[in-house]
């Protein structure tokens, strides 16, 4: 193919000058995401296979070197964790078909009218990642992800019979889990709203940032696509698409604009499977892509015109080092020099929030000052990622306690244009997510 078109589509390319790699044989990210899916494809998985897998990784077991043992448990606790899943949803659509189909134990090639429970259970583990991650691009929760990952495969279940083979089993499933979703969406109908000035509280000089109330952070341990030996590419796309100034934009769109978008411009589906997973025309997906793109932009940053993915460099890395270490020294001065001059700070889903480094300094201030009368105690951090982005775990030991609880998750956003190294926005999230980022609720 010649080098001036995508790999994927076949449209011209824009000028790439300096870029290399695959990246500069795509037009979007969308060809990117779907040329590397299909290079790709999930290998079969069985569930006896998963038990043999247990078994070997128990048999490895032993009390030392301390490092191995650590790492033979976290393998060991993840297969359980995937066999765990599986039995679940065997077991739900086992009680949802009644006593009429005799389980079985691995996935085969017949088609999925014909699969018992235990083989479509191990069949719906191999997509479970990514359509949780697709339904977290459509509601923006992580909690409703999970239930709604659930809930997608026990339709799946209850409406294999109508499934025809034209599409493959992950478009099947993707369909069905877009429409779970916007029927969520349509009971909720929950739309952002804008923070409110709290009575006596210093929320500094700038408009008041959007307030989202159901937005939750993801964590980066379960993107689907980036495990260490996968290819850089499939790392960025995951960033740019889930990363939180973009998912509280899409939160904006009307849900049907919204689905359009996530599948066309985030899962690079054609017009045509957009329409037939919304069960409308491709004049009516190209009629809401028309709309949703404009609004998206309006609810970006400025400097964020597009979807391009921003990978946390070195410098930034040493930031947070320098971020945790201001707050466990509780030294103001330290923190308000890594922190952009208009710096926004919300809470989700508390209604708290600052613009501008002065008025965030003066709330921190409250609490972290061991001489204000509302000190809080003293703080430990733990790095994390989240959405991509680089992220804190914060800990607290509060006076006459010796033991740090989870406090606060902390999602680092940084500024571009000549100030990529310092703090532009946190979203500070409440601590009962700490255990799905593999983060201890005490220290």
């Amino acid at each position: 193919m010649a080098a001036d078109v995508c790999a994927v589509c076949g449209k011209p390319l824009a000028a790439r000058e300096g870029r290399t790699g695959r990246g500069s044989v795509y037009c979007s990210a969308a060809c990117r995401q779907k040329a590397y899916r299909e290079r790709r494809q999930p290998q079969g998985l069985t569930v006896q296979g998963l038990i043999d897998d247990i078994g070997r990784q128990a048999g490895r077991l032993a009390a030392r070197p301390a490092d191995t043992l650590y790492s033979t448990v976290s393998e060991l606790a993840e297969s359980v964790a995937r066999l765990r899943r599986v039995a679940r949803t065997a077991r739900d659509t086992t009680q949802d078909a009644g006593d009429s189909v005799v389980p079985g134990d691995s996935v085969t090639p017949a088609p999925v009218t014909q699969l018992t429970e235990t083989d479509f259970a191990a069949l719906t583990e191999q997509y479970r990642r990514e359509i949780q991650v697709h339904c977290y691009r459509m509601t923006g929760s992580y909690d409703e992800a999970e239930d709604l990952v659930q809930e997608t495969f026990l339709r799946a279940w209850r409406a294999r019979d109508g499934f025809q083979g034209r599409a493959s089993a992950r478009t099947w499933l993707y369909r069905i889990a877009t429409n779970t979703c916007l029927d969520q969406l349509r009971r909720t109908a929950r739309r952002p709203q804008r923070y409110e000035p709290v009575p006596g509280m210093n929320h500094g000089g700038g408009e008041p940032p959007a307030r989202i109330t159901w937005l939750q952070p993801y964590p980066d341990d379960e993107m689907p696509l980036t495990e260490e030996h996968e290819e850089p590419e499939s790392a960025a796309v995951s960033r740019e698409t889930l990363e939180l100034v973009l998912l509280a934009a899409i939160q904006h769109l009307p849900p049907r604009q919204r689905a359009a978008l996530v599948l066309r411009d985030a899962l690079g589906l054609t017009a045509a499977e957009t329409a037939e997973a919304l069960e409308t025309s491709v004049a009516s997906v190209n009629s809401a892509l028309q709309r949703a793109r404009p609004t998206l932009r309006e609810h970006l940053p400025r400097e964020r015109a597009d979807w391009r993915a921003t990978v946390p460099t070195d410098g930034q890395r040493a930031v947070l080092d320098r971020y945790m270490a201001a707050v466990s020294r509780l030294d103001f001065d330290a923190m308000a020099a890594l922190l952009t001059e208009d710096v926004t700070l919300t809470m989700p889903p508390n209604p708290f929030w600052f613009v501008g480094r002065d008025a965030l300094i003066d709330f921190v201030r409250v609490s972290l000052d061991p001489g204000s009368p509302m000190f809080l105690g003293h703080w430990r951090s733990l790095p994390t990622r989240a959405n991509g982005q680089l992220a804190a775990a914060n800990y607290v030991r509060r006076p006459g306690t010796s033991v740090f609880r989870a406090q606060v998750l902390d999602v680092l956003r940084f500024g571009d244009e000549g100030h990529g190294d310092r703090i532009a926005e946190i979203t500070s999230f409440e601590p009962h997510l700490f255990p799905a980022f593999g983060l201890p609720l005490r220290l």
